[in-house]
């Protein structure tokens, strides 16, 4: 993993924001139907069956371990071994694609049954009763997740791979440990869904934002390696010019138009001049390029209002 630090100062962002990316992930991942990702039943093991002192010193040495396959969920599936037993999501399966139908999904979770995994644990909770292990991690020697918290930094710029793109972000192993690039991280502009920007396996640069050894989490983000456009939006673009845009989405309230990289702004339905008997589809489409007028720049708060009348 290659590393240096930033030359900039990391940008101050909200003190709440990597406390609502650990709730929506423990929502996301978590709180599925069908309890999708929890460990079938772990919870209800009587704890005193489980090494939780053993499973807490493999977890700080950063130990890998051999757990045979007991059962599976749509989540993931339910390893025990030699007084263990946790959960491996299925994000964190080397073999396990991203993207696939729940069909599928199945056959390929119902495959490991009875095989033998290497693992590492990356959340072990005595309170909770809860222990979830990762093979991905496991690819790095043992004791590296230790190396890399000791070394990750706020303001790093690192380089990993993308490992699972979610609806509320992308994962990415920093070579040891998995980070976090919340969906609000990936750039300046509006982001319908995290794959459009990165995809699995892609190799990326990203700027360490916070690291959390207790909880094996660490928080990235992408888009604070470039300049915010937002800073300087208001003296750019005065209010009733007109400039270029490219529409980028078509929606019910109107549509979206990018005047450059992280700068997007809403055509508001009545600014969009559409004929008798024609609608908006008729008239844009995406890709399209356009002459806009400028209604509102908010900086503050990172908004655009555009219109296709160029007459005020």
């Amino acid at each position: 993993m290659a590393r240096e630090h930033s030359s900039q100062e990391l940008p101050a962002y909200d003190e709440g924001w990597w406390a609502a990316v650990l709730a929506e992930e423990e929502h996301q991942v978590r709180q599925q139907p069908a309890q999708a990702a929890r460990p079938p039943k772990v919870e209800e093991r009587n704890k005193s069956q489980v090494q939780w002192e053993r499973a807490e010193r493999i977890y700080h040495q950063d130990q890998i371990v051999a757990m045979t396959v007991t059962a599976f969920n749509r989540g993931g599936l339910l390893v025990e071994g030699e007084g263990l037993v946790g959960f491996v999501p299925c994000s964190h399966l080397v073999d396990m694609p991203a993207q696939m139908e729940p069909t599928h999904r199945e056959e390929c979770l119902s495959g490991y049954i009875g095989r033998t995994l290497r693992l590492k644990v990356i959340e072990c909770v005595p309170d909770e009763g809860r222990m979830v292990f990762s093979e991905r991690a496991a690819r790095a020697e043992a004791g590296k997740r230790t190396e890399l918290f000791h070394t990750l930094q706020p303001g790093q710029r690192v380089t990993g791979e993308v490992t699972n793109i979610t609806d509320f972000g992308v994962f990415v192993d920093l070579g040891g440990v998995e980070g976090l690039i919340h969906i609000s991280e990936l750039s300046w502009g509006r982001v319908n869904h995290p794959s459009q920007i990165l995809e699995v396996g892609q190799r990326v640069d990203v700027l360490v934002m916070e690291v959390a050894p207790a909880r094996c989490r660490v928080a990235l983000s992408l888009k604070r390696l470039y300049p915010n456009p937002w800073e300087k939006a208001e003296q750019r673009y005065q209010v009733n010019s007109t400039v270029q845009a490219v529409i980028t989405s078509l929606v019910p309230f109107g549509a979206f138009a990018r005047l450059e990289e992280g700068l997007e702004g809403l055509i508001h339905v009545s600014e969009i001049p559409v004929p008798p008997e024609a609608n908006i589809n008729d008239l844009l489409t995406r890709g399209q390029d356009v002459l806009v007028r400028i209604l509102l720049v908010d900086a503050a708060r990172q908004r655009l209002s555009l219109s296709l009348r160029i007459n005020p």
